[in-house]
């Protein structure tokens, strides 16, 4: 790559840093929470489910938003509508108002991936598309390995609402930098349609409530006619949006695109693979907190071997799809990431050292690093024009 796409590369890695630290950070400091505003773990635990539920909803937006304003506005404003939700989190009087931000905060870091995705691949050549994911892959490697440790700290030396009010200057600087160095990427007015509220109604509805369905079973632990219900009501808006998507011509997000069989391959991969891999990163930080009544610098640190495994597997697994059939490495990584996934199961169940753990996570670790970013660059980087923003949606999406 020439000097320009690399500085294009970092700038999207430093909003993407932003984001990725604060998902790390929220999973250390919620036993914290707990304490300090007088709650309990399910409900502090929608302090996770709201970002999430925020995320899903406006993900479908991402395709249409950037080509029908440009890419470089939608993605500025994102980074705005983040930083100021960590203010309004980091001021939060109970779990609901903290909820509610977090909520905000999912509406903007939900359209940064994607839409920074479209920028970064829209400026270079398919040849360099895979070195070019590997600098936005950069969060991956950074914000794990900084992010709980910070927590940690935080937690134990001054309060949990820090971790939302280091976003604030981060923010500032990513939003001065991305409207400096950033190419203008033209919206086509023209071209575009106009929104899709009754797609936008079934979709980001089926999303939102199959996650509030799942979220509701996990609460309980078990299947209840009301988490069934909900979970009902979104899987039949998802099937819905799904046979009008395929019959309308200008669909908010253009299924046909997995006629493309690499991201119709990618996008299955990520779901399977997704789900395995981030709900773990979601339990071990309680597991050492709650379960074993360790401190929280120690859940932080505990993470540290597994961020360095995925952010080196990462960084060499996403540049050398450029070079060999992305199929070997993503088997590779499937595979080394199921064998991880059962030793932390039995490491944990046993309540093995904190070694042991940590020797399963890097084998995980490395796993992820050879399948997410590989996966996602080989399924979007034979995309051109408006079906780059298109596809990276979809894969947002999944």
């Amino acid at each position: 790559m020439d000097a320009r796409a690399r500085v294009i590369g970092l700038v999207l890695a430093l909003g993407g840093l932003m984001v990725t630290v604060d998902t790390t950070v929220t999973l250390v400091a919620v036993p914290a929470m707990v304490a300090d505003l007088d709650s309990t773990l399910p409900a502090i635990q929608w302090v996770t489910t709201g970002y999430l539920l925020g995320v899903v909803a406006v993900i479908p937006l991402a395709g249409w938003a950037a080509n029908r304003f440009g890419a470089r506005r939608v993605y500025v404003t994102a980074l705005v509508v983040f930083t100021v939700a960590s203010v309004f989190a980091g001021l939060a009087w109970n779990a609901g108002s903290l909820t509610a931000a977090r909520v905000l905060q999912g509406l903007g870091g939900g359209l940064l991936n994607p839409v920074g995705q479209a920028i970064g691949l829209r400026s270079v050549p398919r040849e360099a598309r895979g070195r070019l994911m590997s600098l936005l892959g950069l969060p991956v490697v950074i914000g794990p390995v900084l992010g709980p440790p910070l927590a940690g700290w935080l937690v134990d030396a001054a309060s949990w609402r820090w971790i939302f009010l280091i976003n604030v200057p981060v923010g500032v600087a990513a939003v001065v930098l991305c409207l400096r160095l950033l190419p203008r990427q033209p919206a086509d007015r023209a071209g575009s349609v106009a929104i899709d509220w009754l797609g936008l109604t079934q979709l980001s509805g089926g999303a939102v409530l199959v996650v509030l369905g799942c979220t509701l079973i996990g609460e309980t632990g078990s299947l209840t006619w009301s988490a069934a219900g909900v979970l009902a009501l979104g899987l039949l808006l998802a099937v819905t949006f799904v046979v009008r998507a395929l019959r309308v011509p200008d669909p908010l997000v253009h299924l046909r695109l997995l006629k493309h069989p690499p991201l119709a391959g990618g996008i299955l991969v990520l779901v399977c693979f997704g789900a395995a891999y981030f709900g773990a990163m979601s339990i071990l930080p309680i597991f050492v907190q709650a379960v074993r009544g360790d401190p929280a610098i120690t859940a932080g640190m505990i993470g540290i071997p597994q961020a360095l495994a995925v952010g080196m597997t990462l960084q060499v697994a996403t540049r050398l799809v450029d070079r060999v059939p992305p199929r070997r490495i993503v088997l590779t990584g499937v595979i080394l990431g199921a064998l991880g996934s059962l030793a932390l199961l039995a490491a944990t169940a046993t309540n093995a050292a904190y070694p042991v753990i940590a020797a399963a996570t890097v084998v995980v670790g490395v796993g992820s690093g050879a399948t997410l970013m590989p996966t996602m660059t080989a399924a979007v980087r034979d995309l051109e024009g408006s079906d780059t923003p298109r596809g990276t949606t979809l894969l947002a999406l999944a």
